[in-house]
């Protein structure tokens, strides 16, 4: 159901509507804008807007809400012009391919909605029936938002797909250009044992027991006398540690350098392999590190990274070159604005993109 909800907002396109319907449309809708004859209503837009917060918050947002909550109008404001533009380039892209011919066959939507009911699972009709209830959807309207999806697809790889082939030179120009992209982080490996100071909960409220505390720093105390006098932290580890990580002798990592708290970095980087900390009081209990290796931040050469390096120059000119063919369409468009404050919002952003 995440799937099939991430679906319908990535590929959530505006119907479009010929002009011969648009007076009954007028009745029950507001026109934003019209496209080459196709309009984008308020509904429209709406719920792209709604779609757009609910992913930016990860929260329920509704129609209500936009009205009488300064936050979401504050962020509806940021979200809005970028909304805009999406629509009219979705729409110019959709048009552009039905002039093409293409369209989506019943075989390949049939495959593709096994294949999706299969990932997501939703086999069974009746949780299937559901999640499209839940996003507001019939099969028809998944289907229609499918092919839309599917022109879109066919309408960017016949007009640019031949531009976006890389070379292996190209490929290691931008390596040499951008080697701090491709920089291995440093990183630590540890060997940890833990003591778990006991808590008792009294009067709905936890703390440690009298005594608790000292018991345990005692038994961290022998424990590190045991590791001091040559046995092997490991198997200590496996026999006394309070921590899941027993189960691989205490082992934790590698761990990016960075995501390690600053006084912990510092011990660790005063420390060489095979050092061993003193018992260490935390939230819980009391811990005792080995640090088993320190590795050092360093460029990672070219020929393990080529693919990497290659999907980089490639969604780089992928997205300069949409640009390019977007901006082009929509100089060949007629569009007719109904909303002057939606124009000048879709014209701001055009022009910041510019």
């Amino acid at each position: 159901m995440k799937y099939l909800a991430a679906f319908v907002l990535a590929v959530s396109l505006v119907i479009p509507m010929r002009a011969e319907i648009i007076e009954q449309v007028l009745v029950i809708e507001q026109v934003l804008v019209k496209v080459n004859g196709d309009i984008i209503t308020k509904t429209d837009l709406e719920t792209r807007q709604i779609a757009a917060l609910r992913e930016r918050l990860n929260s329920p947002v509704d129609a209500a809400a936009l009205k009488n909550d300064e936050a979401l109008k504050k962020a509806l404001l940021e979200v809005t012009p970028d909304l805009l533009v999406s629509a009219i380039d979705e729409l110019l892209l959709t048009q552009l391919g039905r002039e093409k011919g293409y369209a989506l066959t019943d075989q390949y939507f049939g495959e593709w909605l096994v294949e999706m009911r299969k990932s997501n699972n939703l086999e069974d009709e009746a949780k299937f029936q559901a999640a499209l209830k839940q996003e507001g959807l019939t099969l028809a309207d998944l289907r229609k938002q499918v092919e839309r999806g599917f022109i879109i697809t066919r309408v960017q790889q016949s007009e640019i797909g031949q531009k976006l082939q890389i070379t292996e030179e190209e490929a290691r120009q931008y390596y040499l250009a951008h080697k701090n992209e491709f920089v291995e982080p440093a990183s630590v490996t540890l060997r940890e044992i833990f003591i778990e100071v006991p808590t008792t909960t009294q009067g709905g409220e936890e703390g440690v027991r009298v005594g608790a505390e000292d018991d345990a720093k005692k038994e961290a105390d022998v424990v590190r006398a045991r590791i001091a006098a040559g046995e092997d932290f490991g198997k200590v580890a496996a026999e006394v540690s309070d921590s899941a990580s027993k189960a691989n002798g205490g082992l934790i990592g590698p761990l990016p350098l960075s995501d390690i708290s600053e006084g912990l970095r510092a011990t660790l980087e005063a420390m060489k392999p095979g050092d061993v900390t003193q018992p260490t009081r935390n939230a819980k209990g009391f811990q005792i590190l080995k640090l088993e290796a320190m590795k050092t931040a360093e460029a990672q050469p070219f020929d393990s990274v080529r693919d990497l390096v290659a999907d980089r120059v490639y969604e780089a000119r992928q997205q300069s070159e949409m640009r390019k063919f977007s901006a082009r369409i929509r100089s060949q468009a007629i569009i007719e604005w109904k909303n002057q404050d939606l124009k000048k919002l879709y014209e701001q952003r055009i022009a910041s993109s510019n």
